[in-house]
């Protein structure tokens, strides 16, 4: 037990110094909102562009205090003002509704140059396909995403994926004690059996291939919810239009309603 113990605590220690060779610091934030920012945000952020000024103001202000919070660290590459913008909007967007909300389970996110493995190593072609992850164990309050997928979340403006909607998704749902995709600390417990109800049923709806909803938010409970989140927020309308159930209770859990005006 002694050896096993041994090997795993210094291969631990290896994955540790082989990321912190490969990471690249997150430059100084700037004392205001720059223009880089807003530039971004105007140009690639359709969830900001649909805001009033005022609101767009808030989202700005959250966005710093966000960036202020949470390190973004680059693994082999460098960390540019776009991602950091995408992070913070990733962030912010899921809990706009909710004007006192911190990610207190969140220290640092990661991001590495291409998709990985489950374990983060640079394992074989067929094993690297995670897009993005909540940590766990020796990795808690970490966030890993894909650099290439979280761009593409908002530069693709035609689907409903958005990795780093996904994952913050996934850190709203943890809040609460698990990830199971029954966020309990953001639904009033009205909606709970509800919500529960049209999540299964529309699970079962992406198994019998009747759906258009991603197929893999049939894996899992939490993977659904994470799923159906990223298409309440990346198209709403057409979201409201064929799954209008569902929309109302996202618009309930969330308190937005993406599809109006905000």
């Amino acid at each position: 037990m002694e050896i096993i113990a041994l090997i795993l605590f210094f291969g631990f220690v290896g994955w540790l110094a082989f990321n912190m060779l490969g990471r690249k610091k997150n430059k100084p934030l700037p004392v205001s909102f720059n223009e880089s920012y807003r530039n971004i945000l105007s140009t690639q952020v359709s969830f900001y562009q649909q805001l009033t000024p005022a609101n767009q103001a808030v989202f700005e202000k959250r966005m710093l205090h966000f960036l202020s919070q949470v390190t973004i660290t680059g693994i082999k590459t460098t960390v540019e003002d776009e991602d950091r913008v995408f992070v913070a909007a990733s962030a912010i967007i899921p809990i706009f509704g909710f004007p006192n909300w911190e990610y207190n389970n969140l220290n640092e996110v990661l991001l590495y140059s291409d998709t990985f493995s489950k374990d983060f190593s640079s394992a074989s072609d067929e094993e690297k396909n995670v897009l993005g992850m909540v940590g766990n164990g020796a990795m808690q309050h970490v966030m890993i995403l894909s650099q290439p997928s979280l761009r593409q979340g908002f530069t693709n403006r035609t689907d409903k994926n958005n990795t780093g909607i996904h994952e913050f998704v996934h850190l709203l749902d943890k809040t609460d004690g698990a990830i199971d995709g029954i966020p309990e600390n953001l639904v009033d417990k009205s909606y709970l059996i509800p919500w529960i109800k049209k999540m299964h049923e529309k699970i079962q709806l992406i198994i019998d291939n009747r759906s258009d909803i991603n197929p893999y938010g049939a894996t899992n409970e939490a993977e659904f919810f994470a799923v159906v989140s990223e298409y309440f927020f990346e198209r709403p309308d057409l979201l409201q239009s064929k799954h209008p159930a569902l929309y109302d209770l996202l618009e309930s859990i969330f308190r937005q309603h993406p599809a109006g005006k905000k």
